[in-house]
């Protein structure tokens, strides 16, 4: 039943004849309403950190809008390349896989979409192909390091490996597959990727300090933000959670500029997505009720007893099968149920596990570029895309990003295989 309910939804939010927000709610209801999990436990498999984060960082981004950092920044970052679409595209994505790799991928999206909007409407190009770079970079970004994407957080912390480990491993070929990548969207799209000289100029000729609207608050914001990082890099020996560090600042920033102001409160609240937050609430319990009945685990358990123990086919097994699921689940209740699977192997008497847990932390992060739903930040842009009039639809990202990430995956296992095996 469970499954039927699962998979019912997915098609409706594949179709998108029903909104994916309202599919999420009604699927974790039914999942409820049917016995298959209660109340308590549908709660407890909300990843509320993450709905924290999102909430805190979105409310910080509204308030730093005002200000106009945004527009300033994607003039600034225009000016650079010259407003060539094409040396733009490339250096907005690098700005994102930076960040990514440093805040989380979901942070950097709602920091660098707002400059991309602004950007692409000042030289009439089109948005989409830079928001699905934007996507598959954040994805890639926050594969290099060990605080980029949570599954690297929980591998990390059930295994031990600290924060240069993911570095020595990972970074170089997550740099390698983003050149691929961009090398890639540049070759697909490049018929949408002009623009008319004089709208060039028109840009170059444009003043990004007289952008600023408020001085004054974009003080405040900019010290807010400088705080904020600082917590989600030391996060972890702070013994804080990524949200704690989100809803500080945001509850920071309001208070220092907005303390009495009942209706700028309430405005910069009313651009919050809610909309991604309860399709994210909805998703963690259809997938929760999955973990439960122990679906998940049965698959993995399966897939594993098909390799018979051999440390080659089991590597490779491991990144091709995080990297699918992670297309279609949320990847961090997948990780969680393959962790202990590969503790066991080590207790079943397979010696070498390092292959195992860099093809998964690879195949998890890597997979969630395949469709809409594989990875919050792809969401997210989603989200902010729709609420300014451009609609990415599931099919029309998925045609692009399916087969790209298929390639960042096929890289991943000649990785593996060369370096590891």
């Amino acid at each position: 039943m469970a499954i039927i309910i699962f998979v019912a939804a997915y098609a409706l939010i594949i179709s998108e004849k029903v909104h994916r927000t309202i599919v999420g709610i009604v699927g974790a209801m039914l999942m409820i309403l049917c016995g298959i999990i209660s109340q308590e436990t549908a709660i407890s498999h909300i990843d509320f950190n993450t709905l924290g984060l999102l909430i805190g960082m979105m409310i910080i981004v509204n308030i730093t809008s005002e200000t106009g950092l945004f527009n300033f920044l994607a003039i600034w970052a225009a000016k650079k390349v010259k407003a060539r679409p094409i040396a733009l595209l490339v250096a907005l994505s690098a700005l994102t896989m930076v960040c990514s790799a440093l805040l989380d991928n979901v942070t950097t999206v709602l920091l660098t979409v707002p400059i991309t909007f602004s950007i692409t409407a000042q030289l009439k190009v089109d948005v989409k192909p830079y928001l699905i770079s934007q996507i598959l970079a954040s994805n890639i970004g926050g594969t290099a390091t060990l605080i980029g994407d949570p599954p690297n957080i929980m591998i990390g912390s059930a295994v031990g490996l600290n924060f240069m480990d993911f570095i020595a491993n990972l970074t170089a070929i997550c740099i390698l597959i983003f050149i691929v990548v961009e090398a890639v969207l540049i070759f697909v799209y490049r018929n949408d990727l002009h623009t008319q000289p004089d709208l060039q100029q028109k840009v170059m000729r444009l003043n990004a300090s007289s952008q600023i609207a408020d001085r004054a608050l974009l003080k405040k914001c900019l010290l807010v933000i400088a705080v904020t990082i600082a917590m989600f890099v030391l996060h972890g020996s702070l013994g804080l959670d990524t949200a704690t560090a989100a809803l500080t600042g945001a509850g920071l920033l309001l208070l220092i500029t907005y303390t009495r102001d009942e209706a700028m409160i309430a405005k910069v609240f009313s651009k919050v997505e809610w909309l991604a937050i309860f399709f994210f609430a909805g998703l963690f319990v259809l997938v929760g009720a999955l973990v439960e009945t122990g679906v998940i685990k049965m698959l993995a358990a399966e897939a594993i007893q098909l390799t018979n123990g051999n440390v080659n086919a089991t590597a490779m097994l491991i990144l091709w099968m995080s990297a699918i699921a992670s297309a279609f689940i949320d990847n961090i209740p997948f990780v969680a149920t393959l962790i202990p699977l590969i503790q066991d192997m080590g207790q079943m008497g397979l010696t070498n596990l390092d292959p195992m847990w860099w093809s998964l932390s690879l195949g998890a992060c890597l997979g969630g570029n395949g469709t809409l739903i594989g990875a919050s930040a792809n969401v997210v842009v989603a989200s902010m895309a729709a609420q300014r009039g451009r609609q990415i639809s599931f099919l029309g990202f998925m045609k692009i990003a399916f087969p790209v990430m298929i390639l960042t995956i096929i890289i991943s296992s000649v990785y593996i295989w060369v370096r590891y095996l």
